[in-house]
């Protein structure tokens, strides 16, 4: 049972929490800006548990889709489901467990976010077969990773204003930043079986694309929440963009090491953004 656990961990990826962080900091910064400050503790652990859950089961399903490309990738040559070590069927099974008691969470909300979480899954379900047809998946991912925007302005308000949807599209910027760092990390074997990925559709463009996804992210962010008249809010993004400045010079020479730490260490770019936003509100 102990090493059964272990392998279970390491599918749902819980030693690597960088993962469901990129998803948590834009999720409870859209609570705040809903809320208008603190969303009460409710709301706050809703959407932590769910985020982490929802994300573990999005590596069930994510590795049991490309378990046959996995085998030719380097890095990701010994997943667990890729390896043999856990079956299709009981990945499957752990990915449905953990999505259920996601979605047990959020019937504890309004109707609408109900409603809401049902296209969520829809384009997390979506997503690792976009890898086979589109030329820039990473656009998909960024629906999916974005999509806890909505869902908290929903949870607050019951509706999902012009607000969330522009923020949805700035923090969608975000991801494909760090996800085609990612992407650039894998290029090499991506290409020999075949997978669509940014950094293969950018080509000599991907890093120049990279910091223009960054400055998108932090221009529409600092927009429409108005953050030249707020300090701290300021400092925040401030603190994102000089992030993505070094990121710069981990990814200019598009080494696997160098882009594979600019993606580990994105979540500080959400934190940092999250803080100042947190501070704002006091």
């Amino acid at each position: 049972m102990r090493e059964k656990l272990s392998l279970y961990l390491d599918l749902i990826r819980w030693n690597r929490p960088a993962g469901w962080l990129l998803l948590l900091w834009p999720t409870l910064s859209a609570l705040w800006v809903a809320s208008d400050g603190f969303p009460g503790w409710h709301l706050l652990l809703v959407f932590t548990l769910g985020t982490i859950f929802m994300r573990s089961a999005g590596c069930c399903l994510n590795d049991v889709a490309d378990r046959d490309f996995d085998k030719h990738v380097k890095r990701t040559a010994e997943r667990p489901v890729t390896s043999g070590r856990i079956g299709v069927k009981e990945a499957l099974l752990l990915g449905a467990v953990l999505a259920l008691i996601a979605f047990a969470l959020v019937l504890t909300l309004r109707a609408e976010t109900i409603a809401w979480s049902f296209v969520a899954m829809a384009v997390a379900v979506a997503y690792p077969f976009a890898k086979r047809y589109v030329a820039m998946p990473q656009a998909v991912l960024g629906v999916a990773f974005s999509f806890g925007i909505p869902m908290a302005f929903a949870a607050v308000t019951g509706e999902v204003p012009g607000l969330a949807w522009v923020l949805l599209l700035g923090n969608l910027f975000w991801v494909l930043a760090y996800d085609t760092e990612y992407a650039m990390v894998d290029r090499d074997d991506d290409l020999k079986i075949g997978m669509k990925t940014s950094a293969i559709t950018l080509g000599q463009w991907d890093v120049a694309a990279v910091m223009f996804f960054y400055a998108a992210f932090v221009g529409v962010w600092g927009v429409v929440l108005d953050a030249t008249q707020n300090p701290l809010l300021l400092a925040g993004l401030a603190a994102a963009a000089l992030q993505a400045a070094w990121h710069f010079l981990l990814i200019k020479g598009r080494s696997r090491d160098g882009c594979f730490k600019a993606f580990r260490l994105n979540h500080w770019v959400g934190f940092a953004v999250f803080a100042g936003l947190v501070l704002s509100y006091l």
